[in-house]
C-alpha cells in the first residue's frame, strides 16, 4: 500500500509537472526569440536618423558600433555599396524593400533577417539589414530548460518523499489497527490502540477502543449474571440436601444422593468458571464460529472420550431405567485422546443424551457409542424417536423447533474446538442420529490397548444403576 501511494503520487506529480513545464518551455523559447528580434529591429531603426544626416561609411560604422544587436548589421546605400560586410538578404527581397519602402522581416536559412528602408534626400532609398543567427534566437533557452527540468526532478522527488511519509503513516496506523483486531479476536480483551494517522484512521481507532471497552463490559456483566444465577440455585439445592437427609434409607436413597452431589459439583464448576478471568481457548474460538488455524493445541487439556462417556452413561442409565428406555452403550477398546478438557466432553454427552430424554417419550430406545478412526474419535448418540425434520436448522443456535438449540450448539462448539464436526442423520433405530467427531490428539500415544472391557448392552426395563457402562 505504501508503494502504491508513492507510485500514485509520482504519476500525479509527473502529469502536473509536464502540464506546466511543456507550455512554460515553449513560452521561454518564444520570449527568447522575441527579445532577439526586438533588439534587432530597434538597432535597425536607430540607424535611420543617422543615415538621414550622413552616408559616410566610416561615420556609419562608428555609429553602428555603439548599437546593441548590431554585430550582423549591413547598410545597403543607394549607390549599391554596403557598409558592414556581406549581407544575408536575397537580392529580390532587397529590391522589394527598396521599391515598396516598407520594412520586411523573414526567416532565412541560418536565422532571421530584418530589412528597414530609409528614405534619403533626393528621393533616394537606403536599406538597413539586420540579421539574427539561430544561436541568438535561442540564446538562454537551453539553460532555462535545464533549470526547469532540475526543478521538476526536485519536485518529483519531494512529492514521492512526502507521499512515502504519508503512506507510511497510513500503513502503520492501518497495520496497528489490524493487529489489534487480531489480538482482540483471539481473546486478548485488554487490547487497545493509540489512534494515529489520518483523521479517518484516528476515528477508526477510537471506535475500536470503544468497541473493546463495551465488549469487555458486556462479557463481565454476562459472567456476573451467570454467577449470580448459579448462587441463587444453591438455595433450593441446600433444601434438597436437607430433604435427602430426612429420607429413610432405601434402594433409591443412594441414587438420589449421588444425583444431588453431581448437581452440586456441576453448579460449583459453573460458579468457578464464571468467577475466573475470561480466557479464550479452543472452546472460545468455537463459540465465535472459528477453527484453530493450527488445529487443537497439544500440551493443553486432554481427556479420554471413552472414559468420560462411560461415566456419564452410568449416570444417565439410572434415569433410563426409571423411564423404561432400552439403552445400549458401545465403546471402543482403543485409546481416544482428544485435546479438550473433560468438562467439555461431559457437557457434550449430557447435552445430547439430555435432548433424547427431553424430546422423546418414555420407553424410546437410546444408543451411545464411541469409535475411533485413523484420525478422529466419533461420539454417536441416536434414538428411536421421531427424528429431526431440519438438521441444518437444528444446528443453528436457538433455531431448532420447540427448543433453545443450546444442546446441539454445545456439541458443535466442542467439535469445532477439536477440528471436528457435527452431523445429524436418521439412524438405524429410526430416529435422530447425532455424530460428533473430534480430531485425535497427538500428545498421547495412540493405539495403546485399553485395559477396560467393552461396554455392554442393557435393556432399560431391567437396567440397574451403572449397567449402561463399566
Amino acid at each position: 500500500m505504501r508503494r502504491s501511494l508513492a507510485g500514485v503520487a509520482l504519476a500525479v506529480t509527473s502529469m502536473v509537472a509536464l502540464s506546466f513545464l511543456i507550455p512554460l518551455g515553449l513560452l521561454v523559447m518564444s520570449l527568447a526569440r522575441e527579445q532577439s528580434i526586438t533588439a534587432a529591429e530597434q538597432s535597425a531603426a536607430a540607424m535611420a536618423p543617422i543615415l538621414a544626416l550622413t552616408t559616410d561609411a566610416a561615420e556609419l560604422r562608428e555609429a553602428g558600433a555603439g548599437l546593441r544587436a548590431a554585430e550582423h548589421m549591413v547598410i545597403h546605400l543607394p549607390d549599391h555599396s554596403t557598409v558592414g560586410g556581406a549581407g544575408h538578404a536575397p537580392p529580390d527581397l532587397l529590391g522589394r524593400a527598396e521599391e515598396e519602402r516598407e520594412s520586411i522581416s523573414r526567416d532565412v536559412p541560418g536565422g532571421w533577417i530584418y530589412l528597414q528602408p530609409v528614405i534619403l534626400p533626393q528621393d533616394r532609398v537606403a536599406v538597413v539589414e539586420n540579421f539574427v543567427p539561430d544561436d541568438d534566437l535561442t540564446r538562454g533557452v537551453v539553460l532555462s530548460w535545464s533549470v526547469m527540468a532540475g526543478l521538476a526532478v526536485v519536485l518529483l522527488g519531494g512529492s514521492v518523499l512526502v507521499a512515502d511519509r504519508l503512506g507510511s503513516a497510513v500503513v502503520t496506523a492501518a497495520k496497528r489497527l489490524a493487529e489489534a483486531s487480531r489480538r482482540l479476536g483471539t481473546g486478548n480483551l485488554d487490547t487497545r490502540v493509540q489512534p494515529k494517522g489520518p483523521p479517518e484512521l484516528k476515528e477508526a481507532g477510537t471506535a475500536f477502543n470503544t468497541m473493546a471497552d463495551r465488549m469487555t463490559d458486556l462479557l463481565a456483566v454476562e459472567r456476573e449474571l451467570v454467577a449470580d444465577l448459579s448462587h441463587r440455585l444453591r438455595t433450593p439445592l441446600t433444601a434438597l440436601h436437607l430433604a435427602v437427609e430426612r429420607i429413610a434409607p432405601s434402594a433409591d436413597t443412594g441414587r438420589i444422593r449421588t444425583a444431588v452431589a453431581e448437581l452440586e459439583r456441576e453448579l460449583n464448576a459453573i460458579i468457578a468458571e464464571a468467577r475466573t478471568p475470561l480466557a479464550v481457548g479452543p472452546m472460545g474460538r468455537a463459540l465465535r464460529g472459528e477453527e484453530s488455524p493450527d488445529g487443537p493445541r497439544e500440551g493443553g487439556d486432554h481427556c479420554e472420550v471413552a472414559d468420560v462417556v462411560r461415566r456419564r452413561a452410568a449416570f444417565w442409565a439410572v434415569l433410563a431405567g426409571q423411564q423404561d428406555r432400552p439403552c445400549t452403550l458401545q465403546i471402543t477398546d482403543e485409546t481416544t485422546p482428544v485435546c479438550l478438557p473433560e468438562a467439555d466432553i461431559t457437557a457434550v454427552v449430557d447435552a445430547l443424551v439430555g435432548n433424547v430424554f427431553r424430546y422423546t417419550s418414555r420407553g424410546t430406545a437410546l444408543e451411545v457409542s464411541v469409535c475411533r478412526t485413523a484420525h478422529t474419535v466419533e461420539l454417536t448418540v441416536h434414538d428411536a424417536g421421531p427424528g429431526i425434520a431440519d438438521p441444518d436448522d437444528a444446528l443453528a443456535r436457538g433455531g431448532s423447533t420447540g427448543s433453545t438449540g443450546l444442546g446441539l450448539d454445545i456439541a458443535r462448539r466442542a467439535a469445532l474446538a477439536a477440528r471436528g464436526a457435527v452431523r445429524i442423520t436418521r439412524g438405524p433405530l429410526g430416529g435422530a442420529r447425532v455424530v460428533v467427531t473430534f480430531q485425535l490428539s497427538t500428545g498421547t500415544a495412540p493405539g495403546r490397548p485399553r485395559s477396560r472391557r467393552r461396554g455392554r448392552r442393557a435393556a432399560a426395563a431391567r437396567t440397574a444403576p451403572g449397567a449402561a457402562g463399566d
